[in-house]
């Protein structure tokens, strides 16, 4: 998730519109100025759309932080290992509307696709996760749309996560918008799962007989791996509760 490379990927998509417009408008013998003002009116309501999610995801990423660093102060550890964020891209987006047969206006888009924002939580421990979308979802201005737990409903791959589909308020210059924003949180484990699955998943010039097979493989390793997050989940279970008995002996004394 690289906002740099979605930035550079809209601004060449921008760069083939502008091409196109400047050969359209001298065509039409249109003046330099009029040109340009007809390119700024129509590049401008994109900018804006693009821009928008990227408030939005600054502002999630912020709530996450918040609640990172007073976690830290309240249980002396911080749950949250890393953040990540990405707008997609225009061109993820266009062929996203062709597939789902949605009109090409920006009103139709924002309404339709609703992981145009994403933001990805890697957590430690499963417990972080729900404590965290719990905290999360318990903040005012945020308006929870659609939970899918993958966590406690893994999909057939093996894929296990919990998505959180929110909206969050954005203040502009001259109004609030609500912004959708899909929240992804995992643990490492899940993470490191999910990242090689999508990067074998998708390798061009598989037979079937192999894919079948990688996934039969990767179903175990997801298992496993579920496996790994619940014991280490034991772990932290155990040395909680034998901090607490150790601290209440000290109030006893």
């Amino acid at each position: 998730m690289n906002n740099d490379v979605n930035k550079e990927q809209f601004m060449e998509s921008a760069g083939k519109m502008a091409k196109e417009l400047a050969q359209f408008t001298s065509n039409m013998n249109f003046d330099e100025e009029t040109m340009l003002d007809i390119l700024n009116d129509s590049l401008m309501p994109v900018e804006q759309f693009f821009a928008n999610y990227n408030c939005a995801i600054m502002e999630i990423e912020t709530k996450f932080k918040v609640l990172n660093e007073q976690f830290s102060l309240k249980y002396d550890g911080n749950p949250i290992e890393s953040i990540h964020s990405r707008v997609k891209d225009y061109d993820s987006i266009m062929r996203k509307m062709i597939r789902k047969k949605i009109p090409r206006t920006l009103d139709a888009i924002e309404e339709n696709i609703n992981d145009i924002a994403g933001v990805r939580v890697i957590c430690s421990f499963v417990d972080d996760i729900y404590r965290l979308a719990d905290c999360l979802l318990q903040q005012d201005d945020i308006i929870l749309i659609r939970t899918k737990d993958y966590i406690k409903n893994p999909k057939p791959t093996g894929y296990r996560s919990l998505h959180l589909l929110v909206a969050v308020p954005i203040f502009l210059e001259n109004e609030k918008k609500l912004v959708k924003v899909e929240v992804q949180l995992r643990t490492i484990a899940m993470d490191f799962w999910a990242s090689l699955e999508h990067k074998i998943r998708y390798k061009k010039n598989i037979s079937k007989e192999m894919l079948d097979k990688l996934s039969h493989e990767l179903t175990d390793c997801a298992n496993i791996s579920a496996s790994l997050d619940s014991r280490m989940q034991n772990v932290r279970n155990l040395l909680l509760s034998e901090t607490q008995s150790k601290s209440n002996d000290r109030r006893e004394m």
